[in-house]
């Protein structure tokens, strides 16, 4: 029971991933307690619906950050975000860097240091790792077969 209402999270965030989405409506449409959808889903993943919604968006503004000359407002807006500022606050805890030495390290800035490009490398196979094991899980892959593909719960 508690993998169906995680997946069925999981696939109304995905399908909702741009929208403002708090707990409490989650509650509501899924008739749950908010604390027993937590709990449930951090059990089953090990991450908190935040934390996954806030990594699936910074994800997958990777692409724009690298591909565009758009604004950090704007990606940031179309991301999900409410501010600029949340935006690279939430960037910065998740990638180790602000989103400008990102754009720098997607066009191998010399200014970029050693350590940053390290910090971003790693912190990119990080949540890679993290985003599949999520998606094999919601595909339902049979729990042994997913963690022996990732490192993560």
């Amino acid at each position: 029971m508690k993998n169906d209402i995680t997946r069925q999270v999981l696939t109304y965030i995905d399908n909702n991933i741009y929208a403002k989405i708090s707990l409490e409506e989650l509650a509501r449409i899924f008739y749950f307690n908010k604390d027993y959808i937590m709990r449930s889903f951090k059990k089953e993943l090990g991450i908190t619906i935040i934390d996954y919604m806030n990594k699936k968006r910074i994800y997958q503004s990777l692409k724009e950050l690298q591909t565009t000359n758009d604004s950090i407002l704007k990606v940031a807006l179309e991301h999900g975000f409410t501010s600029q500022e949340y935006f690279t606050e939430i960037f910065n805890k998740i990638m180790g860097v602000n989103p400008l030495s990102y754009r720098k390290f997607t066009k191998n800035h010399p200014s970029l240091s050693e350590d940053e490009y390290n910090t971003i490398r790693k912190n990119l196979t990080d949540i890679k790792y993290q985003l599949d094991y999520i998606k094999k899980y919601k595909e339902n892959i049979p729990r042994e077969t997913v963690k022996k593909l990732s490192r993560y719960p």
